[in-house]
Parts: C-alpha cells; structure tokens; sequence
C-alpha cells in the first residue's frame, strides 16, 4: 500500500455534507525549535481541509525540527496505513488499534482484533498498540460493554507482544484506571491527549505513565490541564498533536499537522518554566523510551 494515496477517512467531507463550516486555511510554519522533538501521536491518514501528502507533512514538521512522528491507526483501514507508512518512511513508527469508537461498530470483534494482532506483529516499527480505551462522550450506554472489552483485549495483546499501550480517555478517567489496573498496566503506556488534573496526573504517573500533552494545553479554558503539566516530571513528560484535530492557539479550528508542535511546546515550556532547549531533549529522549527506544 502506498502512501503517497489519499487518506483513508476525510473529516472535511463530512462536514462539508452536514453544512458545517471552518477556517480551512493550514496556518504558517512556525519558527524551529532548538531542539529535535517526536510528535507521538498523529494521524496523516485524516483528511482535515487543506490535507497534506504524507511525505510533504514529515519534511515541513522536520524544518522545524519535528523530526520523528508516531503515526496511530484507529481502525482497520487506519492500521494497515499506519503500518505500510511507517515501513516506507523512516521517521515514522506506528499503531494499530481500534479506537474505542470504532470497537462497537465492528461486526465481528474478534476478527476485528485478530487483525490488529496480526498487523502488531507484522514490522519491527509498529511500536504501540492504540489507541484504545474509553469514550464516555461520544459512545453512549449501549456501546460501552465493547468498548470495555475491547479495551481489556487491547492491554493484553500490548503485554503479549511487549507493544507500548496508547490510551484514549474522554470522560471515562476513573474507568480507564480502574480497568488498567485489574488487568494490570504493561511496561509502557502513554495517556494521549492527557485531559485531566492533578490528582489524575498523579495517579497515571504512580503506576508509571507518560503523560502527553497535545494543543489543548494552549487553549483559555484549560486552566486544570495546565496544572497537571506543572506538576509532571520532566523525564515523563510527551508531546503531540492527534492531527488533524486539537490545533494549538493561535490557529485553534483550523487543520493541525505536525509542524505545530512548537507552538505548543513552547506553550509547555512557559507553563513548566522550562528551559526550551532542555525541554526539547527531554521530550525526544522520553518518546524514544516510551515507544522502545530509537528509530
């Protein structure tokens, strides 16, 4: 499969259809930061507006130092693109998983899952297995027994197969520690998109997370957030953008790729009073140790 096609799924379709309407225009390239950093948690295969061929997205994120991208699959069509882009590319590692959205449409799970599995398994650079999890926001009562199971099997196969766990959590935090730990946390697992406060960045980091903050720490209303960035250490601390989703301020809305991370990056290191060159040697020498070392 090549990845110079087109994306597997396109938001702006949708919408376009619904009537919706956004800035579409793709913000400006910001300055470079000092400093090499992986973005952990991208999705090229969405289309979001202005879309960005896959090799084009990974040399404008290089010009400002995005060097390495994690690319995640969230569900089959996303896996099996995750896994021939990062093959072909060598700054990409990826992950298969289904996203706990997608777990209660599947027809049949456990074929679903047997294919994640094989798919886990099938190159040396699919490095997690996510995103999975829970979604209490957009899943409602009727999906949520699926979504459960599917994240149990989901922690397993990551165990099985020494994969690193990516975990999407929205609206569930109590749900998804208290599933993590009757089924008992891998070695490695990352919160993407970390959403909550103090006490759950406590509570993720005592049972050995990496915490990853995407654009959403830039926005007004995220005060908590902010906090919980504050309190982690720096050497468990990730970046990311989930693009095309969750663009950082001052562009919020419009489509995000990896090329933003500084925004928010610089955002982190304003609210850790951090120092920006050390900020960016601790986040790309965490996500090597998070995702099981170099690429």
């Amino acid at each position: 499969m090549s990845t110079s096609s087109e994306p597997t799924r396109s938001r702006a379709a949708t919408e376009e259809k619904s009537g919706a309407r956004r800035d579409r225009e793709r913000p400006p390239v910001p300055e470079p930061l000092p400093g090499a950093v992986v973005d952990n948690h991208c999705h090229l295969d969405i289309a979001d507006g202005d879309w960005l061929e896959t090799r084009a997205a990974i040399d404008r994120a290089a010009s400002v130092n995005v060097a390495r991208i994690v690319q995640i699959g969230c569900d089959l069509p996303g896996a099996r693109w995750a896994v021939a882009a990062a093959a072909e590319h060598p700054e990409l590692v990826a992950g298969v998983a289904l996203h706990p959205n997608e777990a209660p449409r599947v027809e049949d799970l456990d074929a679903a899952l047997a294919e994640i599995e094989a798919l886990a398994g099938a190159h040396d650079k699919v490095r997690a297995v996510g995103e999975t999890g829970l979604d209490h926001f957009r899943t409602g009562e009727d999906g949520r027994a699926v979504q459960e199971e599917s994240f149990r099997r989901h922690i397993d196969l990551a165990k099985r197969l020494d994969k690193t766990l990516v975990i999407h959590d929205r609206d569930a935090h109590d749900d998804v520690l208290r599933i993590l730990l009757e089924e008992g946390a891998p070695e490695r697992w990352v919160m993407h998109c970390f959403s909550g406060d103090v006490d759950l960045a406590r509570a993720c980091l005592d049972h050995g997370a990496h915490l990853s903050f995407a654009g959403t720490v830039t926005f007004k209303n995220a005060a908590g957030l902010r906090n919980a960035l504050a309190v982690t250490p720096l050497d468990r601390v990730l970046v990311e953008t989930d693009a095309p989703y969750l663009t950082p301020t001052p562009y919020r809305g419009r489509p995000n790729a990896s090329y933003l991370v500084p925004h928010t990056v610089r955002a982190m290191a304003e609210v850790r009073q951090d120092d920006l060159e050390t900020l960016c040697a601790a986040i790309d020498a965490n996500t090597e140790r998070a995702f099981g070392g170099a690429w």
